[in-house]
């Protein structure tokens, strides 16, 4: 393909494969970020041939960006971001901006629901195909009760289809036997936050970009991962007062250069070492008396066991096991200790690594002991792979309960069972819910 395929049109006309975060649009700490429409149209459609422009998202990375989506007798011919959407404000990234209409458009996708009759898959109508998924439900449900029906669900829906899936499966069926890929491939992420928190839910917001003076990505090599919001951050760091860029992550990535160039500081821990890295952030904290003591002693629990617990990570020790410099990891916590806001994220580099949860939740402690999480600036954002991940978990369409709702909290149960209009005992908090690989065997052994 030439590279006038690959432009975005509207606000930057940059080759957006060559050029992956587009053209910038600086601006200072505490302004809006600024609106930057992009937009692609197939071969040949100029913006006067759409017959329409309707609302959608982009679902091609967990950035969840607003679009529109062109259309041409019917058929998708294009995409455009949406320029007041609050996540992306018009932005797209290069898989959104070239390949959402190929695959929307694709020959090879289905038009039409189909059936499988006598071995084989025939098309049918609507009707007709969730007539067949009602009746066998029916069938099921009179047969061998809720136990037969089992559901998985993902990252591409929107929050109200989560939920409406969440009072079918808890509520009317009456299935514990619910999970999604939103929990299995991000679940250090909603352990971190529910062992830190007591509920997993996001302590922050992409709008705390423009409001930090130092963000720290642990594990997150948002440049390939989330590009747009990547674009956000470097809009940030190339206006006044930028914020400094903090990198944890073995290998030397876009991030760690610009973290370099921001006067932040890149740290390399070996593979493996992520927590003895964090105990030794955190017991910076504590040695140079860089603890909101008033904050800490309101809201939090645990404060002397965790001083206790990283008392010998002391930076020296630090170096030897994690072979990141003492005077590297003295920069990055005397950041975190002397900035005013501080934006944190995490990813696969820490979820995937040896004792992933307790590293996710040593970032929420660094927050906790400063007091840098519920303001503008403040927070702590432990990523995800889809876009609508986290409404998922927040609506209950997995093994959770909706509104960070506790199973083990009686009256949590029974306000849900009031909104439902059903008995308590209908929603299954009678055991713990039972995770997608135990779904499988069941589904396997036919009893779902």
């Amino acid at each position: 393909m030439g590279s006038e395929e690959h432009r975005s049109t509207t606000g930057d006309v940059s080759d957006r494969i060559s050029d992956v975060h587009g053209v910038r649009t600086p601006h200072r700490r505490g302004t809006v970020w600024p609106a930057r429409v992009d937009q692609h149209l197939d071969e040949g459609v100029l913006e006067q041939d759409v017959d329409q422009w309707v609302q959608s998202a982009c679902l091609l990375c967990s950035n969840g960006c607003g679009a529109d989506i062109a259309v041409k007798d019917g058929q998708m011919v294009g995409i455009r971001g949406r320029a007041g959407d609050t996540v992306n404000h018009g932005r797209l990234g290069p898989k959104g901006l070239y390949g959402s209409t190929p695959w929307a458009s694709s020959p090879d996708r289905l038009t039409r629901p189909m059936v499988r009759e006598n071995g084989r898959l025939v098309e049918t109508d609507w009707e007709t195909a969730m007539g067949q998924v009602v009746a066998q439900s029916k069938r099921l449900l009179a047969e061998k009760g809720p136990l037969s029906h089992g559901f998985y669900t993902s990252g591409q829906l929107f929050l109200e289809e989560y939920y409406a899936l969440a009072v079918i499966g808890k509520a009317g069926i009456g299935t514990p036997h619910m999970d999604g890929n939103t929990r299995l491939c991000t679940a250090t992420s909603a352990a971190a936050f529910k062992e830190s928190f007591g509920a997993d839910g996001q302590p922050g917001s992409y709008s705390d970009i423009e409001h930090c003076d130092a963000i720290f990505l642990f594990g997150h090599n948002m440049p390939e991962t989330q590009t747009v919001l990547w674009a956000r951050i470097l809009d940030r760091t190339r206006g006044q007062d930028p914020p400094r860029i903090v990198c944890v992550d073995p290998r030397r990535t876009l991030v760690a250069v610009e973290a370099e160039r921001t006067g932040g500081v890149h740290l390399a821990p070996r593979v493996g070492t992520n927590l003895a890295l964090m105990n030794g952030l955190t017991r910076e904290l504590f040695t140079h008396g860089w603890v909101n003591t008033e904050w800490v002693e309101q809201q939090t629990i645990g404060v002397d066991d965790l001083r206790d617990t990283v008392a010998s990570y002391t930076p020296e020790a630090v170096e030897q096991i994690c072979g990141v410099p003492a005077a590297d990891l003295q920069r990055a916590a005397r950041i975190f200790g002397e900035s005013d806001a501080v934006l944190s994220t995490v990813l696969q580099g820490f979820y995937q690594s040896h004792q992933a949860t307790a590293a996710s939740v040593a970032v929420n402690n660094l927050h906790l002991l400063r007091g840098q999480i519920g303001r503008p600036g403040s927070g702590v954002l432990q990523m995800n792979g889809q876009p609508t991940a986290q409404n998922n978990r927040e609506c209950g369409a997995d093994g959770d309960l909706p509104g960070f709702r506790n199973w083990d909290n009686t009256e949590h149960v029974r306000q849900l069972a009031d909104l439902w209009k059903v008995d308590p005992m209908v929603i299954p908090h009678w055991a713990p819910p039972t995770h997608v690989m135990q779904i499988f065997r069941y589904a396997e052994q036919g009893s779902i």
